[in-house]
């Protein structure tokens, strides 16, 4: 399997200060990746990385087989997928669910003067279906549920067709049957021999979807574990990235964590 994503040496620094420091790290064609770590361990600056939205002040990037500095990154940015808080920001409150997804198609975030094909409606329709979003169809982006925009965000960044998909903290804000809803989705999508490799930034085990493979643990800014979900998803990694005992168990195909009971 080809390198989808590859990191050689990576540090961020600004300010005087290392917001990731001498990060090596791969993803493969295929593989299923969720970062774990504490808030300002430096996952979101990785995920920065892998967007090319942020160059490294050293080392070196390499994104599709694209060097970072080598490459024209807006022919790039159209292969990556991208959900997060800093991409809902920027979209039209009053546009529509589906105009929302449909504006991906042509790299947009508001619809202006453009025109989309039949094609394009029925990707943007079946990406919706997939995530549930049908009976939203025409509701306004900025009357969403947190749930709701989150699902609509996945949608779009797949209607793209990416080659890599980053989700920056999908689950953050959902109440528990918003959570399990979109983690089961999302799991569909994990599964899917078809689907992009992709990359999840989470703080909680409990989030990670099934069919994920692949877990880096990451704490003040250097790479504590980093390799298939059964053999470093451990309570011994997990206590050392978040700084307190903790338990790890696996049911099925979906994992938690718990701190030990101060004696």
């Amino acid at each position: 399997m080809s390198d989808v994503l590859e990191l050689v040496d990576v540090s961020v620094v600004r300010e005087g200060r290392a917001l990731v420091e001498d990060v090596s790290w791969s993803v493969k064609e295929g593989e299923r990746w969720v970062i774990l770590g504490p808030n300002g361990a430096g996952k979101t600056t990785l995920l920065n990385i892998a967007s090319s939205y942020l160059y490294p002040t050293t080392g070196h990037a390499t994104i599709l087989g694209e060097r970072m500095g080598a490459v024209d990154v807006f022919e790039l940015r159209p292969r990556i997928g991208m959900a997060g808080l800093a991409l809902a920001e920027k979209l039209p409150r009053n546009q529509t669910v589906l105009e929302t997804v449909l504006t991906a198609a042509y790299g947009m975030t508001a619809h202006w003067r453009e025109s989309y094909e039949a094609v394009d409606e029925e990707r943007a329709l079946a990406f919706l279906d997939r995530l549930g979003m049908n009976d939203y169809l025409n509701r306004k982006f900025g009357t969403l549920s947190e749930g709701e925009r989150k699902r609509t965000l996945i949608a779009r960044a797949m209607m793209a067709d990416p080659e890599l998909l980053l989700l920056d903290e999908p689950a953050a804000g959902l109440d528990l049957g918003g959570r399990e809803d979109l983690v089961r989705r999302l799991g569909r999508l994990a599964r899917d021999p078809y689907a992009p490799s992709m990359v999840m930034v989470t703080h909680h085990v409990e989030e990670i979807p099934p069919g994920f493979t692949h877990v880096l643990m990451i704490r003040q800014g250097r790479v504590l574990a980093a390799g298939p979900m059964e053999t470093e998803l451990t309570a011994r990694n997990l206590s050392l990235c978040f700084g307190l005992p903790l338990v790890v168990e696996q049911t099925g195909s979906r994992w938690s964590a718990q701190g030990l009971p101060l004696s």
